[in-house]
């Protein structure tokens, strides 16, 4: 009896513990109902919001905290990166005590939730989302704002004037949004501001005078808007400033000569991409702090100071303006750099400097990894001393008057990445020890002297993605080890003397998108192993010697825009299909032998078979005849065996584990610095760009990962996992992957496409806006791009080697190209699948829901 009263005791205190966990509701029932309607209006793929739940007191909730008063209000909430979407429920302005709301790096869109009753609210961070429309004069009610932060969102409009209001405001981060309008001048009664970032905008007018009434300013960034006018000299009263951006603007005017002692505390100083004129201060020396110093694409003259006294400086970025030296004045500045022993980048491109390279270049910093003193006036060999400098990954010696054999200090540069010589002086050999420069991407020799055979150690760079040998006088064939560079995408050989024929396995670089080998002296006929190469997009081998006829591979290769085989001696019939069917987009003047009905080429047709070949003809006709019954009897074999279950195949070669590399400055010049005018579209993770690559007139679509935003990173390795090993006609040709550091120091990942110039399906679908009226699909185009993206999935799901799912099947990821024929792209959230249950690869679940909101890819159940 005991033992049963005890037990019933026990059981009774359990069950009131679970009566207390099931009740808290009604401590507060306002949070709790404002907290679970934001829930039911969430999307949450990966579960972060399962404990909201009536079965856990609210306060224990995931992101939640609670005051320890009764009854318990809800103080902060904080979820960032939780990969949450949908739109803010109304209500949520309801948690009158919230003290902090951190719901940044996530999918959230539509307008900000209304805030004007959370006057407790101290730290509001919603960063890195999709919010749109304008910031509403509401929220200025949150007098006791420490922290406001909606950067990276898609807000538009003006500041509003009564940000003036917010007057305890530490920092304020309105960057990566569509803002207009000027700068309000009310911002600066928050004079305890220490961060404000405005950059990547589109404000305008002035900077406000008032701006140097912020004692405490430790971080301030207007960059990358529309702002002009002189730079107030108020701005530099800002003496704890570190770091200061002014890049990208149209300000203009002089600095003050002593902005290095009014700026002490500076460490990251960038005023590049500005109409600034005059002398660089010479105080700017005197900053001892300074890390990077970017005043490039201004128009400042005279010599560079000398910067001696810098010992943190990292980065120093000068390029793009009228700035002198020459050998008499002996390179001063280059004397004091050589005392920054952290110097990892030296910039000094596009500048009026003169006279030969000092041999101090030898003593710069250890660190060093990218040197640039292209485009200007340098004269004289290279100073042996460079050879020193084996940490180099990236130089730029281009368009001078160097002189001189380059042997004696390239083969130590064992780092090298990327190396651009051309427009130069330099002669003598092709140097073999080239082949020792294993990690090289990109080589330009292009516009020199140089002479001799092309080295056959050049087929050793296994990651060369871009190779320009041009305008030089080379001499002999083009050795057949160049096929061994898989990774090339751009080989440039034009007037260089070369003889010989084209080499038989050129087919083996499936990667190659450009090739040039006009102007030589090339023999032969023009190898049908170029078929292979289905990312060609323009080839160029005229003012030869070649003969034969044109192969009809050629007008099989789908993206070929560009053909010129001109001046040869080509003969027989031009093909008709494929890019011969755009006269406007192939030359073949000079070649007297050609013929055909091919429209557009104004050729004779070709002569009839003579009676001689008569007994040909019957013979072919028998030989057809029996070959039809062979294929026949073949069909009907593959049928047969195609009805037995058989290991999955690849229909192409892979493109290998590696893909060739460029560098974030390639990309950056391609897009003309990520300009918006190149931006053509934005994802969940990315954003989409056009560009060109430096000497490269293919026009390519750069897709950014926002690392920033969770989740990118993990697409970024699936989808260059997912196209490494596929090619197929109906698929966005890859060109390149780049996974590298930004000019911020920060990770950059990008994958590189060739551009689509129709856009996506979605644009001809669904007009939107003043959108081109014209822009129709007739009922056989929607066929064939319904045939296209049918053989894009048959081919994934059976023939790619390993079956993928791509679980973002829309008219947004269906591509066209110039042609009106569809390719199928972005596979960021693609699956992989093995064994015939199809189950997912590395996951213990396939049942997820990924894709675009109201879409739903094929369920996979396990």
């Amino acid at each position: 009896m005991v033992v049963l009263l005890a037990f019933l005791l026990l059981l009774l205190s359990y069950g009131a513990g679970n009566i207390h966990c099931s009740t808290v509701s009604h401590e507060n029932r306002t949070d709790v109902h404002s907290l679970l309607e934001f829930k039911a209006a969430t999307n949450d793929p990966t579960g972060a919001l399962r404990s909201w739940n009536r079965r856990v007191h609210y306060c224990n909730w995931t992101g939640v905290r609670c005051s320890s008063l009764k009854p318990e209000r809800v103080v902060a909430l904080r979820l960032p990166g939780q990969s949450l979407s949908g739109e803010i429920s109304p209500s949520f302005g309801n948690l009158t005590y919230l003290k902090v709301l951190d719901l940044s790096s996530n999918g959230f869109s539509g307008l900000l939730p209304p805030m004007n009753l959370l006057h407790e609210l101290v730290h509001l961070d919603l960063s890195f989302n999709s919010f749109q429309g304008t910031i509403p004069d509401s929220l200025m009610n949150c007098s006791n704002l420490h922290y406001l932060v909606l950067s990276g969102n898609m807000l538009q409009g003006p500041i509003p004037k009564k940000i003036g209001s917010l007057y305890n405001l530490l920092g304020l981060g309105l960057a990566r949004n569509n803002l207009t309008g000027v700068i309000p001048p009310t911002i600066s009664n928050a004079t305890q501001l220490e961060q404000l970032d405005l950059g990547e905008n589109e404000l305008g007018g002035s900077i406000p005078d008032v701006f140097g009434q912020w004692p405490k300013m430790l971080e301030l960034s207007v960059g990358e808007n529309r702002l002009s006018g002189r730079i107030p000299p108020s701005f530099f009263n800002l003496t704890s400033v570190q770091i200061l951006g002014l890049y990208a603007n149209k300000l203009q005017g002089e600095l003050p000569p002593d902005i290095g002692d009014t700026l002490p505390e500076n460490i990251l100083f960038s005023l590049g991409e500005n109409m600034l004129h005059g002398h660089i201060p010479a105080s700017l020396g005197n900053a001892s702090r300074l890390q990077l110093m970017d005043l490039s694409d201004n128009s400042f003259v005279g010599e560079i100071p000398i910067f001696g006294k810098l010992p943190n400086l990292e980065n120093l970025n000068l390029g793009y303006n009228m700035l002198e030296s020459s050998e008499s004045q002996r390179w001063e500045s280059l004397y004091g750099l050589t005392n920054c022993s952290n110097l990892y980048a030296l910039t000094l491109d596009n500048n009026q400097l003169q006279g030969a390279i000092p041999d101090l270049v030898g003593k710069l910093s250890t660190k060093l990894t990218r040197l640039h003193m292209n485009g200007n006036n340098l004269s004289g060999i290279v100073p042996l001393s460079l050879a020193n400098r084996s940490s180099i990954i990236d130089l730029d010696l281009s368009n001078n008057s160097l002189t001189g054999k380059i042997e004696g200090w390239l083969g130590s540069l064992i780092n090298l990445q990327y190396l651009d010589l051309h427009g130069n002086n330099f002669a003598g050999s092709i140097p073999p020890s080239f082949g020792n420069l294993s990690e090289l991407t990109i080589l330009s020799l292009a516009q020199n002297e140089f002479e001799g055979p092309i080295p056959p150690t050049l087929g050793k760079l296994s990651q060369l993605s871009r190779l320009d040998l041009s305008y030089n006088n080379l001499q002999g064939e083009i050795p057949p080890e160049i096929s061994e560079l898989k990774q090339l995408i751009s080989l440039y050989l034009s007037s260089s003397r070369l003889s010989g024929k084209i080499p038989d396995d050129l087919g083996k670089c499936q990667g190659l998108i450009t090739i040039q080998m006009d102007h030589n002296n090339l023999t032969g006929v023009i190898p049908t192993s170029l078929g292979n190469l289905l990312s060609l997009d323009m080839l160029n081998l005229s003012y030869n010697d070649l003969s034969g006829v044109i192969p009809t591979v050629l007008s099989d290769l789908q993206l070929l825009s560009k053909l010129d085989l001109s001046y040869n001696r080509l003969r027989g019939a031009i093909p008709r299909n494929g890019v011969f069917e755009h006269p406007a987009n192939v030359s073949l003047d000079g070649n007297s032998g050609l013929c055909g009905q091919a429209t557009g080429f104004h050729v004779p047709s070709c002569p009839d078979a003579s009676p001689r070949t008569g007994r040909h003809y019957r013979l072919i006709t028998v030989l057809i005849t029996i070959i039809g019954f062979l294929s026949l009897a073949l069909l009907t074999c593959f049928i047969i065996h195609e009805k037995i279950p058989q290991a999955t195949f690849s229909l192409l070669p892979s493109l290998g584990e590696k893909f060739p590399r460029v560098s974030y400055w390639d990309l950056a010049r391609a897009t003309s610095n990520f300009s918006e005018i190149n931006l053509i579209g934005e994802g969940s993770y990315s954003s989409v760009y056009k560009g060109k690559l430096k000497q490269v007139k293919t026009e390519i679509a750069i897709k950014i990962l926002d690392l920033e935003i969770p989740g990118a990173e993990g697409s970024f390795a699936l989808e260059c996992k997912a196209l490494r090993g596929i090619r197929h006609r109906n698929i966005v040709p890859l060109i390149t992957e780049c996974s590298a550091i930004d000019n911020k120091g920060n990770a950059f990942r990008a994958i590189i496409y060739a551009f689509m110039p129709n856009g996506n399906l979605d644009t001809w679908l669904h007009h939107q806006g003043n959108q081109a009226a014209g822009r129709h699909l007739g009922l056989a185009q929607r066929i064939s791009i319904a045939t296209n993206i049918a053989d894009a999935l048959d081919y994934l799901h059976h023939y790619s080697g390993r079956p993928i799912i791509h679980c973002d099947l829309k008219p947004s990821n269906i591509l066209l190209d110039i042609h009106m024929n569809a390719c199928l792209g972005d596979f960021g959230i693609a699956r992989f699948y093995i064994d015939s249950k199809l189950r997912t690869v590395g996951d213990s679940s396939s049942i997820t829901v990924n894709g675009t909101l109201g879409y739903m890819a094929p369920g996979i159940v396990v």
